[in-house]
């Protein structure tokens, strides 16, 4: 059993990312300073888990091993967020580093069910490097996020659950990265299509719109019962021509999208039940 509201909302925020540079968008939190302040703010506003990237002194996106360590550990004493580090790092990262991230001890993880081609990038996930990801998860009983940015990917998790057994924790939780280049769109059509795709074994998923597509992803996500996830990392307008000031604000005006619905930002502590994350 649940034990979480049918009402509840968890809101998922991605602060940084790979893409963005620090020179175009000052505001973006690359510090480990700034990630910690921007958790603690976007807990305040209802988020109850971080997607995280980590960038280096001369904020670059990084796969150190030292530094994915420093920020998990600092995030997990200054909030109470559940704390997910991204195993994709950045599209240029080789597999056998992204394998290590889990040597951070996040809470969760996410993990791309497929290679997509991302802009004129080739975002490479070989099923191989899914499958060796996923026990690699399984053995340290980190949570994994299903990312699917295409259709396809939705039959691949439903073959790695069959192949693996699920997850630690029991729970299996997707997220829809809708509007890449390359990708599925960031339209309610594409979204209803990707719903009924989902196997049976997902017990939660959410939805991610990039760039233009984040408010029409969003609420087609409400609509269908679903969870959000935003953040810089994905959008770093509110509106043409209009720059987002910091994360918090994304996550303010999810939730308040989420109340239009009749639904409640839950706490870190209803988002580990519903996703499996063991306490800390």
């Amino acid at each position: 059993m649940f034990a979480v509201p049918p009402d509840a909302l968890l809101i998922t925020v991605a602060p940084t990312g790979a893409e963005t540079a620090k020179a175009d968008c000052p505001q973006l939190p690359t510090t480990l300073e700034e990630l910690v302040q921007t958790g603690r703010e976007c807990e305040a506003a209802g988020a109850a888990m971080i997607h995280v990237h980590v960038r280096d002194a001369d904020h670059q996106p990084t796969l150190d091993l030292s530094l994915l360590t420093d920020t998990v550990q600092a995030l997990k004493e200054a909030t109470d967020l559940i704390v997910q580090l991204s195993s994709g790092g950045s599209v240029h990262d080789p597999l056998d580093a992204r394998l290590k991230v889990l040597d951070a001890q996040p809470d969760s993880c996410s993990l791309t069910m497929g290679t997509t081609n991302f802009g004129d990038d080739v975002f490479s996930n070989p099923w191989p490097f899914v499958c060796e990801l996923y026990q690699l998860s399984q053995e340290r009983q980190v949570v994994p996020e299903f990312e699917l940015f295409d259709l396809g990917q939705a039959h691949a998790l439903a073959r790695l659950i069959d192949t693996f057994g699920l997850p630690y924790g029991g729970r299996v939780h997707c997220d829809f990265v809708m509007g890449v280049p390359g990708g599925m769109p960031g339209t309610a059509d594409a979204l209803v299509a990707g719903l009924a795709t989902l196997p049976p074994h997902v017990t939660s998923w959410s939805a991610t719109g990039i760039g233009r597509t984040t408010l029409p992803v969003a609420l087609a996500a409400l609509s269908k019962g679903g969870h959000l996830r935003v953040g810089m990392e994905d959008v770093v307008t509110l509106s043409r021509g209009v720059p987002v000031e910091s994360n918090a604000q994304l996550v303010d005006r999810a939730a308040s999208l989420g109340m239009l619905a009749q639904r409640t930002p839950m706490s870190p502590r209803e988002a580990r039940d519903l996703l499996g994350v063991r306490a800390r």
